[in-house]
């Protein structure tokens, strides 16, 4: 597999340094990509660079994720517009670990192979460095002209900012071109990958391994994603969307592609999943044939949502996807786990009752009309029920008779009423 043109169909390249592919066609290549541990997970907008890591294993070479401890400490200027908060050690190591555990999904950290993947902290080499040795031995091999002619330099700057450029900031450049330095002269490694916005910092560090070490080292970055209506990839009225399933259930993670414009995700098919250029190119086909079957979405929601979940969580999030289309029954809602459950009915009317009165029971027409108002009346109650349009928990209300007790709740506190094909109620009993 040659792993630029690879690239080159996915639509993942953006700039490429010259002579990147005939080093790459010439020996196998160790290649790096950064990734901040301000948290303790990936979010999507990571995927990019780890598939990019991804495709560079399966082509033969070697990927390494190296985290920025040190660099996480300052603050990438870039596509910023004011510093970020610094974090203390204790807590990059503990996102450093969690990370590790994520990356092992597209990764494999354990061959005996010579490409075996491999990740490395920067602050584990940059601790120890004196500020006098850093401007000693590295500033001086770089010009402040050369620093100020970077676009996130130029940017911050400008009149686009009101904050300023701190000299933290300033010396971020540096320190990446640093690391890659040192991973070259420690690793053997040659090729700096990222998004587009990191073609400055990845430039100086090509630029320092030059007039440092005679030698010659490469940069590769792919197009920032975007979405066709102009918005954020990535980014939810909630926020971004996690990997990890406490932060983002595998539901909602699920959702996000299913969710995807068409345009999307014939992109997102190409940069998130590993499917060839044949499968890709018959996959869009039979989706333009019946665009209304979301074929293209659902694919790629089922692909990208195991790789990350497992294939027991993609089947639990197709499920509850189910639900609110009338597919699903009383059985499969009782197995939602809570963060599902209310990750499926997010933005329905809720109620409150008392978790006591259900311990008694409650009428079904006292419960949706007078305890809650999912109901306007106990008339209307009548009439739904006769009419065969209540359910409760999924199933059909067939008498007004009915009492509602603790034995119906879902996760020992939840009801969920359903008025017709597509109104719902969840009741809420603490």
């Amino acid at each position: 597999m040659n792993f630029v043109e690879e690239l080159k169909w996915r639509g993942m390249i953006h700039d490429i340094m010259p002579g990147t592919e005939e080093q790459l066609e010439k020996e196998m290549t160790s290649a790096y990509v950064g990734i901040d541990p301000t948290a303790d997970s990936l979010h999507i907008g990571h995927l990019v660079g780890v598939m990019m890591l991804r495709h560079f294993q399966a082509a033969g070479h070697q990927p390494i994720v190296l985290l920025g401890g040190a660099t996480g400490m300052i603050g990438d200027p870039s596509m910023k517009s004011q510093e970020r908060n610094l974090l203390d050690e204790e807590t990059l190591r503990h996102n450093q670990a969690c990370l590790k555990e994520q990356l092992a999904s597209f990764l494999d950290f354990e061959t005996n192979e010579p490409n075996k993947a491999l990740m490395v902290n920067n602050y584990d080499w940059m601790k120890e460095f004196s500020f006098l040795e850093f401007i000693r031995d590295i500033g001086k091999h770089v010009t402040v002209n050369y620093m100020m002619s970077k676009d996130s330099v130029k940017k911050r700057l400008g009149s686009e900012s009101r904050e300023g450029l701190s000299f933290t900031e300033f010396t971020y450049q540096l320190v990446q071109g640093y690391d890659f330095l040192h991973l070259y002269n420690q690793k053997g490694c040659k090729l700096q990958m990222g998004g587009s916005d990191q073609w400055g910092n990845i430039t100086t560090g090509t630029e320092l391994i030059r007039r440092k070490t005679g030698g010659e080292a490469f940069a590769l970055t792919c197009p920032l994603i975007t979405k066709a209506d102009g918005g954020k990839f990535g980014k939810t009225e909630s926020g971004n969307v996690w990997l990890d399933p406490e932060r983002t259930s595998p539901y909602a993670f699920y959702q996000f592609w299913l969710n995807t414009s068409d345009t999307d995700a014939e992109k997102y098919i190409k940069i998130f999943t590993l499917l060839s250029k044949e499968e890709v190119e018959a996959l869009v086909a039979e989706h333009q044939e019946a665009p209304h079957m979301r074929k293209l979405q659902k694919r790629l929601a089922e692909i990208v949502t195991e790789l990350v979940h497992g294939k027991e969580a993609l089947e639990t999030a197709i499920e509850a996807s189910q639900i609110l289309f009338g597919k699903a029954v009383t059985n499969t809602l009782r197995k939602l786990d809570e963060k599902t459950l209310l990750a499926v009915f997010d933005g329905v009317p809720t109620f409150n009752i008392s978790k006591n009165e259900l311990t008694a029971g409650i009428g079904i027409m006292d419960l949706v009309a007078e305890k809650t108002q999912a109901l306007p009346s106990k008339g209307e109650a009548r009439r739904t029920i006769k009419g065969g349009g209540l359910g409760l928990n999924k199933e059909k209300v067939t008498s007004d008779d009915l009492v509602v007790t603790t034995d119906d709740l879902l996760n020992e506190k939840y009801l969920l009423i359903q008025k017709g094909k597509k109104n719902y109620f969840l009741i809420i009993a603490e």
